[in-house]
């Protein structure tokens, strides 16, 4: 691909991590619409008393009229008053129940006080399996706090342990901006903090691994598989969302294979992922943290929420959209950068652009790449890959990215006119 079409943004100062949705992709909507990624934790403000609208009042009711009352009842209305002031005097100066217990003793009812009663036994059972307590209880040891400071940005977000020695996952942009001469501090779930290093950043998916200096022993997580994920399963996220760290919230697999650029609206095709969208409530801070089943396995990194709400200068919260990379996708990432200090990027040699109606649209093919060897040509519509529907340039490239390099696709052109078959290639990923 030429590389205008396959690089990032530039790093963004802290709380700027934002990208308004791109034309032609599902997300578009009007500004200020945002899908928002973001790894620090703004510092909000604001207090007072609400406006009236938050408030149920009720309405202004008549006065009642007084009525002319008999004589007799007027006689004895001076005794009935002072009847009930000594009343409220022995409630209100001698013991607060006695008023109660003069009523209730009157109805020979016995009385049963909870202040009176010995405090409950709070000991419980384990937590049970496939709970939300048991997960929180699994994985909570094993996700970190990244703290990152940059020479013209700062920020915090989360990781997740892969190795007892330090080895940390994250998102790429929570460490971005410390990759030139930066500081990065890992704070674990003891309270413990240490140094961290980058050992390597791929900023087409968005993914980071960071060494913590001087750690053993660390508990690690279990990764689990994404391809075996159902709409609708339970899921949990954990991480330090405006800097609450060790934060759980719970909630389901919303839908999957969902196109979401990690650049936001700097980022480039380059930056699109495969995502897993969940309705548990991820917020800035969030990133880089796990997204576990209900079995505690790692299925996916919480990376973006949308916020139609947010700007560049004001950070939006949860509506109950988020976006995670599929664990599958970012452990063979990880794996890579582990094991060279950089990644692979799954390409297929052709830039796309959205169709006018439907499809990814082809303008542009790489010699001797996959697409060419396939026999693409510029003007194709590919609306198919393999049994995935192709509807957008966006859903082709993270298609694509759901694979690995030298597995073979189908590409279905032109709703079915044509199909070819092709190996996809790869290209190391050189960092910015």
């Amino acid at each position: 691909m030429p590389q205008g079409e396959w690089s990032t943004g530039p790093a963004q100062p802290r709380n700027e991590w934002t990208g308004h949705a791109q034309p032609g992709n599902e997300w578009a909507r009007p500004a200020p619409e945002t899908v928002v990624f973001g790894s620090a934790a703004g510092q909000g403000g604001g207090g007072g008393t609400p406006p009236d609208g938050y408030y149920l009042r009720r309405p202004p009711q008549p006065q009642p009229q007084p009525q002319p009352q008999p004589e007799s009842q007027r006689k004895g209305s001076g005794a009935l008053v002072a009847g009930v002031a000594v009343l409220a005097l022995l409630v209100g100066g001698g013991a607060g129940a006695l008023g109660g217990y003069l009523v209730a003793d009157s109805s020979n009812a016995p009385v049963t006080n909870a202040l009176d009663q010995p405090t409950a036994d709070q000991t419980s059972s384990s937590a049970p399996a496939g709970s939300v307590e048991a997960v929180a209880q699994k994985v909570s040891p094993t996700v970190v706090q990244l703290q990152v400071e940059g020479r013209q940005a700062a920020g915090e977000g989360s990781g997740f342990i892969i190795s007892s020695d330090g080895l940390i996952v994250t998102n790429n942009h929570v460490v971005e901006v410390a990759a030139d001469n930066g500081k990065i501090t890992a704070v674990f779930a003891d309270g413990s903090q240490v140094p961290a290093s980058i050992v390597g950043r791929d900023p087409t998916s968005d993914v980071a691994v960071v060494k913590a200096e001087g750690k053993t022993g660390l508990p690690t997580v279990e990764l689990g598989s994404s391809d075996a994920l159902k709409v609708g399963e339970g899921v949990v996220a954990i991480g330090s969302p405006f800097e609450l760290s060790g934060t759980v919230t719970s909630g389901i697999v919303s839908s999957l294979h969902r196109p979401t650029r990690a650049g936001g609206e700097d980022g480039s095709q380059a930056t699109v992922m495969d995502a897993i969208q969940t309705d548990a409530a991820i917020n800035p801070g969030n990133s880089g943290g796990p997204l576990v089943n209900m079995q505690g396995q790692v299925i996916g990194i919480n990376s973006a929420i949308y916020s139609p709400q947010s700007s560049a200068s004001s950070q939006g919260g949860s509506v109950g959209i988020g976006f995670a990379i599929p664990i599958d996708q970012a452990r063979r990432t990880a794996d890579e950068i582990v094991k060279t200090g950089k990644a692979t990027q799954t390409i297929l040699g052709v830039s796309v652009r959205d169709n006018q109606d439907g499809g990814a649209l082809i303008v542009d093919v790489t010699g001797g790449g996959a697409g060419e060897q396939a026999g693409l040509k510029s003007g194709d519509v590919v609306t198919k890959l393999d049994d995935r529907r192709i509807d957008t340039s966006d859903a082709l490239v993270a298609a694509v990215r759901s694979h690995k390099p030298g597995d073979k696709v189908r590409l279905e052109l032109s709703n079915g006119s044509r199909t070819v078959d092709a190996t996809l290639a790869g290209q190391t990923v050189e960092p910015q």
